[in-house]
C-alpha cells in the first residue's frame, strides 16, 4: 500500500521560506502571485494491508516523527 502524507506549517505560523518564494516569484515577473506556504510532500510504502491499520501507523508515525504538530498540520492520503 502506498501512502502519501503532507505536511504544511499551521495557519498563523510565520512562514519565511514561502515569503521568499513568493518574493523570488514576483522577482519573476510573476506579479500575481499572493501569499505562498510551503510544506513538505512525504511518499511511503507500507507492507500493511489493513488500509484502517495503515492510516491508523500512519498518524502515529506523523505525531512521533514526520510533522511537528506544535507548528504543523500534516494530511494522509492512502492508494490501495
Amino acid at each position: 500500500m502506498k501512502a502519501r502524507v503532507f505536511v504544511t506549517l499551521k495557519n498563523g505560523v510565520l512562514d519565511p521560506q514561502g515569503k521568499a518564494i513568493g518574493h523570488a516569484l514576483n522577482g519573476l515577473g510573476f506579479g500575481a502571485v499572493g501569499e505562498v506556504r510551503q510544506g513538505k510532500v512525504i511518499d511511503l510504502e507500507l507492507a500493511e494491508q489493513d488500509e484502517a491499520k495503515a492510516a491508523a501507523d500512519l498518524k502515529a508515525m506523523c505525531e512521533k516523527l514526520l510533522a511537528n504538530t506544535v507548528i504543523e498540520k500534516y494530511e494522509i492520503e492512502l492508494k490501495g
